[in-house]
């Protein structure tokens, strides 16, 4: 049994969804910002009302850590970290790559054997970006990637890639590969982190709040090759 917040910054999108056993009883999205600092206070307490509402009690608090915009991750964790200390509940921290992944799996029809590459916009062609298979399981970590018409070649030539995220918007026009394919206007939202939130609540796989530090794009470091991150 469990009763999650989960909340995701890490873009100009806001958004909070709040699951209980897996299942979302309420959420709140804005996509017209970055308007983080007006609205996640308010979504977040129309959120504590309505678990009042329904009877639960507060188990954890999830939130996207980054890569990420610098304001929103500051936000975002800063709120969960206040909602932790205040009612004396864990912090969950999931990477934002793997919530845009998420939403990939469950809203998009995926071919086999096709990897999934989600990419947080930095600046230029620099971008942060993952590679996952199907199951979520790391073929790549996190990593730091300036990106060029041979990037990602070698994962290319074995197999189809699909790319996503404001990081793959500007990127379709430099990678031409004939295995690869784009998804526009994918964006990171909480809805998708439910289930990544229950099974690390599952896991016991809580970071400390008073200490944790999000991963913010003002430390980009691109090099090629690649330099993980992580």
């Amino acid at each position: 049994m469990s009763c999650i917040l989960n909340i995701e910054t890490a873009t100009p999108v806001c958004s909070v969804a709040v699951s209980s056993n897996g299942k979302i009883v309420f959420e709140r999205e804005n996509t017209e910002g970055p308007s983080h600092a007006s609205l996640l206070g308010v979504f977040v307490a129309d959120a504590m009302a309505e678990v009042r509402a329904l009877g639960l009690t507060l188990d954890s608090v999830s939130v996207s850590c980054g890569p990420g915009s610098y304001t929103g991750l500051r936000i975002g964790v800063s709120e969960a970290k206040g909602l932790c200390y205040g009612l004396g509940i864990p912090m969950i921290a999931i990477k934002t790559p793997l919530v845009l992944t998420q939403k990939v799996i469950e809203t998009e029809e995926l071919e086999a054997n096709t990897l999934l590459c989600p990419m947080i916009d930095a600046r230029r062609m620099e971008v942060y970006a993952a590679l996952y298979d199907k199951e979520l399981k790391v073929v790549r970590d996190i990593a730091a990637d300036i990106v060029e018409s041979d990037s990602y070649a070698e994962y290319l030539s074995n197999s189809k890639v699909l790319f996503f995220g404001n990081g793959a918007d500007k990127c379709d026009d430099c990678i031409t590969d004939s295995n690869a394919r784009f998804v526009k206007g994918m964006y990171p939202s909480a809805r998708y982190m439910v289930r990544l939130s229950e099974e690390a609540y599952a896991a016991k796989q809580f970071v400390d709040s008073a200490y944790f530090e999000p991963f913010y794009l003002k430390d980009f470091v691109a090099t090629t090759p690649k330099k993980n991150i992580f």
